[in-house]
C-alpha cells in the first residue's frame, strides 16, 4: 500500500497522478474532492471500478456499487476518527515525514481502542 501525504492546504487531486502511476488496482474509493473528469476517465481506461461520493453539480451521475460504497463509508469513518486528534486536524506538522509519522501513531491508538 502506498500513501502520498500532502502538506497543509493543497488541493487533493494534485497527488492522485503520482499515487496511481504504475499501480494496478481494481477500484478507486474516494470522496467528493476526487470527483474530477480526468480521474474518472483514467479509471475507465484502466477498467477500475469507481466509488466516488459525487458533487451535486455533476450533470450525469455515476452508477455506484452499493457494496463498494459501504467500504468507502468505513474508510471515511476512520478519517473522521483521525481528525479527533488536533494535530492531524490542524495539519500542524511542517514536513511530510512528521505528518506521516503522526498519522501512523494516531492510527495505532485508534486500533488499540
Amino acid at each position: 500500500m502506498r500513501f502520498i501525504l500532502l502538506p497543509g492546504h493543497r488541493y487533493d487531486t494534485v497527488g492522485v497522478a503520482p499515487l496511481i502511476r504504475g499501480l494496478r488496482f481494481d477500484a478507486l474509493l474516494a470522496d467528493k474532492a476526487f470527483d474530477s473528469s480526468w480521474i474518472i476517465d483514467e479509471m475507465n481506461e484502466r477498467g477500475a471500478g469507481i466509488c466516488i461520493s459525487q458533487r451535486p453539480q455533476r450533470k450525469t451521475p455515476l452508477e455506484i456499487d452499493g457494496d463498494m460504497y459501504t467500504w468507502r463509508h468505513l474508510i471515511e469513518n476512520f478519517f473522521c476518527k483521525l481528525r479527533e486528534f488536533k494535530r492531524i486536524a490542524m495539519r500542524s506538522d511542517k514536513t511530510d515525514t512528521s505528518f506521516a509519522a503522526m498519522i501512523s501513531a494516531c492510527a495505532a491508538i485508534i486500533n488499540s481502542r
